[in-house]
């Protein structure tokens, strides 16, 4: 099945230009073709293409089709983007696959990567859910330093994973069905104890993801598959 980004098919009816050369210029569909749509926020369209050039690709909708959400709940992945910017965008791609909500970059105190282009993270995200037959686009919000994201007013439980020694319970043992949820994923040199200190006085939870010890995308996959296999639908 080819699935094309459109998310502003209800008021046009032209595919946007990136979309639309692939489709007639690498696919190489034409005029009759039938393809599937998702406007990003829940739905996909039957579509049947009127007009094809190298550049532009016009359609008529044949049938919308809601969604309905694969999982409950809303899973915000608050992570700091690794040094190496594969790993995060490997992180993004997978996760997508999986499924979450909600991705906010995170200013740690040991962060190693101050800059994240979003646009290109966007254009991981899009790919991924046309990818994994998803039709909605999850959330990605600029790069934010670590205390003014914990300070924010955030639903549901909230959890901070980390590697010292401590009281820690697994994640797997105390995340709560169809309950929204935010993780914290620190860097590689993991947050500072300092940051893991105001974190618990701001209702963060200290959890582990397991006895081994993870790259910071890993953690980030293990928490978002996690959290999917308890809220499956």
């Amino acid at each position: 099945m080819h699935v094309f980004y459109t998310p502003d098919i209800h008021k046009n009816s032209e595919l946007p230009e990136e979309e639309a050369q692939h489709c007639t210029r690498v696919l190489r569909l034409n005029t009759g073709d039938e393809i599937t749509l998702t406007d990003g926020i829940g739905n996909f369209y039957r579509a049947k293409i009127d007009i094809a050039t190298n550049k532009h690709c016009l359609v008529n909708i044949i049938e919308k089709v809601t969604q309905n959400p694969l999982w409950e709940g809303h899973l915000h992945i608050a992570m700091a983007p690794t040094k190496n910017i594969d790993r995060t965008e490997w992180f993004v791609e997978k996760a997508t696959e999986i499924g979450f909500n909600e991705l906010t970059f995170l200013n740690c105190r040991f962060s190693e990567r101050k800059i994240v282009k979003i646009e290109r993270i966007s254009k991981i995200l899009i790919s991924a859910i046309k990818q994994s037959l998803k039709a909605r686009v999850p959330i990605v919000n600029e790069l934010t330093s670590f205390d003014k994201f914990i300070a924010q007013p955030l639903k549901g439980q909230k959890y901070i994973a980390h590697c010292y020694d401590g009281d820690k319970s697994y994640l797997k043992d105390i995340i709560i069905k169809g309950v929204d949820a935010t993780i914290l994923i620190g860097p590689e040199g993991d947050f500072s104890e300092e940051e893991i200190e105001k974190a618990i006085a701001n209702g963060f939870m200290p959890i582990s993801l397991g006895p081994s010890r993870l790259r910071t995308e890993t953690a980030a996959v293990v928490a978002c598959h996690i959290f999917n296999l308890k809220n499956q639908i």
